[in-house]
């Protein structure tokens, strides 16, 4: 994914909107390098008012990258380590007993901020994990029979290890279709590499954003405007067509057992129109769709165990889908 700029016939704060969201690839570069498709699929994320699942290899900046996008977009966050002897309260908060007042009162747990960093999130147990379903879905927590409010914008960022399965608790089919997207965060190119060193042998500190220069570019103003603006992009009816026919594919696939629902349709929709906005156009065309595929699909598919003992993968399932269905013009 690689948006362009175009606020041809764009004006007021639509247009200064997308300036805005598109100044945080620039403001977030120079604390992350090479990870711009991450960046698009966080902001995209945020316009759908959805929750991202970041999979890659430790190191790879997943938690800095989340930082950096909190600082850019002046918005609160936190950090949780998701381990095995966490409790649901350790998230979302509990009642503690004042001796002052001889009451109870609610004290927030992390979960109420902006942007939600749950770092290592299958490495704790459904119970835990469960916990987060209520505010990731509902944006609100019920402590005691109370509900909640969080705060707008709220969004979950989960990460997890593709490579370490001993002692982690992969995410049920029901939790994973909870998140909007999931981004593979890759190995930087050897380039890339080179420039993440020779940046950390200047004196960069990965703790100091605000010494790396890393500056507020957008906030919730910018986002609010946006996603007006992205709630006015037409689909026709060819294109909402063109969603459901690949997800339908996803359903007769002899690789998977589990295919997309229509709550996966109805987020391939929402990414693509958020997506056709942020690259300047008022309308959804059919790249626009494919572009949003593979992050907002690969998680809602299950393989099936042959195929997966073949080397077969979610996305090479998805990509020969989207190469047969036909296209509407």
């Amino acid at each position: 994914m690689d948006p362009t700029t175009d606020n041809a016939g764009q004006t007021g704060d639509t247009g200064t909107a997308r300036d805005a969201l598109e100044a945080l690839r620039a403001e977030i570069a120079k604390a992350v390098v090479g990870q711009d498709p991450a960046v698009t699929g966080l902001v995209v994320a945020l316009l759908c008012r959805g929750h991202v699942l970041l999979e890659g290899v430790p190191g790879v900046a997943k938690t800095l990258l989340v930082r950096a996008l909190a600082a850019a977009l002046e918005l609160d966050t936190k950090r949780v380590q998701f381990t095995p002897d966490l409790m649901p309260s350790d998230v979302t908060g509990s009642l503690v007993y004042d001796t002052r007042s001889a009451e109870f009162s609610f004290q927030p747990g992390p979960v109420f901020t902006n942007l939600l960093l749950a770092d290592e999130i299958n490495r704790t147990p459904p119970k835990t994990q469960s916990s987060l379903l209520e505010a990731m879905e509902e944006r609100q927590v019920t402590v005691d029979g109370t509900p909640r409010p969080l705060p707008d914008p709220f969004l979950v960022a989960a990460t997890q290890n593709p490579v370490e399965y001993e002692g982690t608790y992969p995410l049920p089919e029901a939790q994973l279709d909870r998140f909007l997207l999931k981004l593979t965060i890759p190995l930087p190119s050897r380039q890339d590499e080179i420039d993440v060193l020779t940046r950390h042998a200047e004196g960069f500190n990965p703790r100091d954003l605000h010494a790396a220069g890393v500056r507020p570019v957008a906030g919730p103003a910018d986002l609010e405007a946006a996603r007006a603006a992205v709630a006015k992009t037409t689909i026709s009816p060819e294109i909402t067509a063109y969603v459901v026919d690949i997800c339908r594919a996803t359903r007769e696939s002899p690789s998977l057992t589990l295919g997309v629902s229509p709550r996966g349709a109805t987020a391939l929709l929402a990414t693509a129109r958020a997506w056709a906005w942020l690259t300047g156009r008022d309308y959804v065309i059919p790249d626009d769709v494919k572009a949003l595929a593979l992050p907002t699909l690969r998680h809602r598919v299950q393989l099936r165990p042959e195929a997966e003992m073949e080397g077969v993968t979610a996305d090479s399932v998805i990509n020969a889908i989207l190469a047969h269905v036909p296209v509407p013009r």
